[in-house]
């Protein structure tokens, strides 16, 4: 296999993972721990390599995921695009933070994209969710160091761009 098909096969796979990791059931208790996987993934790869991750692949994860979820159509296409183009902004400071800062910063992009999800259920006639619905993007930027690390030192070993 050529480089570029290593690479195009590493960056599909693992947004595939994002979406097939969202789909697996936790127990009741333990649902509002669950991360927004594609999020994180979209947003890891639009840090690192800008040129592969535009508003069009968000927009197209989104629909899959809202498919495979079941939820309202467009809902996580909405929301997905709003993290990408906010990642890909501000992608050249977010790129150069401190690990800390950075978290803190991808801590901001779940929460406004609970906000929006918020939003949009509101004006679909949902009613208000409980307070353990805000756990989530807490959990994301938890594990956002360690997802960086591994995903980094995976595309190093692979000598992937």
């Amino acid at each position: 296999m050529n480089k570029q098909r290593i690479n195009l096969l590493w960056f599909v796979g693992t947004l595939v993972f994002a979406l097939v990791s969202m789909l697996i059931p936790l127990p009741a208790p333990l649902q509002p721990f669950k991360p927004y996987w594609p999020a994180l993934f979209l947003l890891y790869w639009s840090l690192e390599s800008a040129d592969r991750v535009n508003l069009g692949l968000a927009f197209c994860i989104g629909l899959c995921a809202d498919l495979l979820d079941g939820v309202l159509l467009g809902e996580q296409a909405m929301r997905l695009c709003a993290l990408v183009f906010i990642a890909l902004r501000f992608r050249s400071r977010l790129r150069f933070f401190p690990m800390w800062q950075q978290t803190l910063a991808v801590l901001a992009l779940l929460l406004n994209d609970r906000i929006l999800l918020l939003i949009v259920r509101t004006f679909a006639g949902e009613a208000l969710p409980p307070a353990t619905w805000w756990i989530s993007p807490f959990v994301g930027a938890a594990l956002w160091p360690f997802l960086f690390v591994l995903m980094d030192d995976l595309r190093m070993r692979m000598r992937i761009q």
